[in-house]
């Protein structure tokens, strides 16, 4: 069985690392690079970096700021914000991330998920779909940073992104986005039992056992979270011995 990943992640704005809550409310909270080269340090699976307002204010993610986060850490980078291209893509894995991660641009043009994945591989295309519960009971996708409804449905939208080549799917949970209640294991389950990529869970994360809940109930690959590591409330090694100990399959440093 593949190891499961804990995977921090780092919402930028205006070359800072900022978090908020349901998207909204966003304070600053540190330097990108010195976080990453802490959580690299802690024993971290992978980093994911959000350029999180690129796409809503039409340009493209910091490259200065991706280059030396890339030169300061040995893991996985993933970097998102403001793709919308097959170009994009080439110049975020250019300047050193391993994978890309695709939203608002794929549900405009859901080609460039098939266009990327021809030309760099599946493994480098992530869809990450930011996903709210509605009042009838199901989960849409959101774009623009969660600014504007799609009319999609999650679950659909989830398998036409894997049959499209996407080789990674991350569900970012709106309404658990930055309160700490767990992540919702609803629909994450419920991708993860149609597609048959990786899937990993975002939003929501409050303490140690919501990591292990995504894991196993919510059958996720992964688990992101931010706010926890930020704040230092919870580090990630102690995390993944835990993890271990319950018998989850974790990668140990």
């Amino acid at each position: 069985m593949l190891a499961k990943r804990i995977i921090p992640c780092l919402d930028v704005h205006d070359g800072n690392v900022v978090k908020g809550v349901k998207f909204q409310n966003i304070s600053s909270i540190g330097d990108p690079v010195e976080l990453a080269m802490r959580y690299c340090s802690e024993g971290a699976d992978e980093l994911v970096f959000y350029d999180i307002s690129a796409s809503y204010e039409n340009r493209k993610a910091i490259l200065s700021v991706i280059e030396k986060t890339a030169r300061n850490i040995n893991i996985p980078l993933t970097v998102g914000g403001g793709v919308n291209t097959v170009e994009d893509f080439y110049s975020l894995l250019s300047a050193g991330a391993d994978k890309v991660s695709i939203n608002s641009g794929a549900i405009r043009n859901p080609k460039t998920i098939a266009a990327a994945a021809k030309r760099f591989g599946n493994q480098c295309v992530v869809l990450s779909m930011d996903v709210k519960k509605t009042r009838d009971g199901k989960w849409m996708v959101f774009s623009m940073g969660g600014r504007e409804s799609t009319l999609m449905d999650a679950i659909e939208w989830a398998k036409k992104g894997e049959s499209l080549g996407a080789g990674e799917i991350v569900i970012n949970s709106i309404d658990r986005d930055g309160v700490y209640s767990g992540y919702d294991l609803e629909i994450t389950s419920a991708i993860s039992k149609v597609v048959g990529i990786p899937v990993i869970a975002s939003g929501g994360a409050g303490e140690a056992n919501h990591f292990a809940d995504a894991l196993t109930i919510g059958g996720a690959d992964g688990a992101l979270a931010a706010s926890l590591f930020h704040r230092n409330q919870l580090n990630i090694g102690a995390l993944k011995r835990m993890l271990a100990s319950c018998g989850i399959p974790i990668r140990l440093v």
